[in-house]
């Protein structure tokens, strides 16, 4: 599964929520709406997601920040970074990985 960065420890959301006048629990209740299987984001993971200090987290589920750049009328892309390749991701990927060129 997939797991996206946060950019700026959250800042870009913070600015966003602030801009559109959300709340944290507003922001969830709105991602229940967007959210086709009518689910959405708990008020606890906005939390985690948009928050600062010991309780924040600096990832999450691409899901979860579609759902949130969706309510946000924000591009994914300004909200969060994809994480970067792992060298372990890139060999196994290659179809000779474990052989050496030289």
């Amino acid at each position: 599964m997939t797991n996206l960065l946060r950019k700026n420890h959250g800042s870009p959301i913070r600015a966003a929520m602030e801009r559109r006048g959300l709340t944290g629990e507003r922001l969830a209740k709105a991602t229940k709406a967007a959210d086709v299987m009518g689910r959405g984001i708990s008020l606890a993971t906005v939390s985690k997601i948009a928050g600062r200090g010991e309780t924040a987290v600096e990832h999450c589920r691409l899901r979860t920040a579609w759902l949130i750049a969706t309510v946000l009328r924000e591009p994914l892309q300004d909200l969060f970074d994809m994480p970067s390749v792992s060298t372990d991701t890139v060999e196994r990927s290659s179809p000779h990985g474990d052989h050496d060129a030289r």
